[in-house]
């Protein structure tokens, strides 16, 4: 590899990061926490974040073109990268921040774990549920859990009709919540 191989990018590395900045993106809309009583707190952007970015890496692996498993990799990477830089943005000191991260991951790891069962699994009920356990920290709004999963359900399908190039040049579209929301 040669010493100038160290400083080369990895070739997904932009996209990855252009792709995780779109999934952050519409997991701030602030729809989400006004009309389902997400809590406007870490956890709770953690947690729209892990839900979103688990629906683009979800879309990724599962493409056929050999880009889409690198892209989902380097989604990630982008993600726990922000992660180690937020949290050192607000003061975790450097020998905590690698056990913070490891958190970060494992929480994101079961979340994004359980999104792709529920989004699999044939039973109506399994997205709801998911989303109920993993977004709320406590009892969700009546009705949220199902609007939430219907949503999740939306930006499944209108990411599978991306075409793959435009999301290896780190374009990703999601439709805009409130819209998804007023429908649902």
């Amino acid at each position: 590899m040669g010493i100038l191989g160290m400083f080369r990018r990895r070739p997904h590395e932009r996209a990855g990061f252009e792709l995780y900045g779109a999934a952050v993106g519409a997991a701030r809309n602030p729809a989400l926490f006004l009309a389902l009583g997400v809590p406007d707190t870490v956890e709770g952007r953690f947690d729209l974040v892990s839900l979103h970015v688990a629906l683009v890496i979800r879309r990724l692996r599962t493409d056929s073109d050999p880009r889409g498993p690198a892209l989902a990799q380097a989604v990630f990477d982008a993600m726990f990268a922000d992660m180690d830089l937020n949290l050192r943005e607000m003061g975790v000191g450097d020998l905590s921040v690698g056990k913070k991260v490891r958190e970060a991951w494992e929480a994101f790891h079961g979340r994004a774990l359980a999104f792709e069962a529920a989004l699999e699994s044939p039973d109506a009920d399994a997205l709801p549920v998911a989303v109920a356990r993993n977004i709320w920290r406590g009892e969700p709004p009546a009705g949220a859990p199902q609007r939430l999963a219907a949503l999740a359900r939306a930006q499944v399908e209108h990411l599978a009709r991306q075409d793959i190039a435009a999301l290896a040049a780190g374009r990703a579209d999601f439709l805009p919540a409130e819209d998804l929301l007023r429908d649902a």
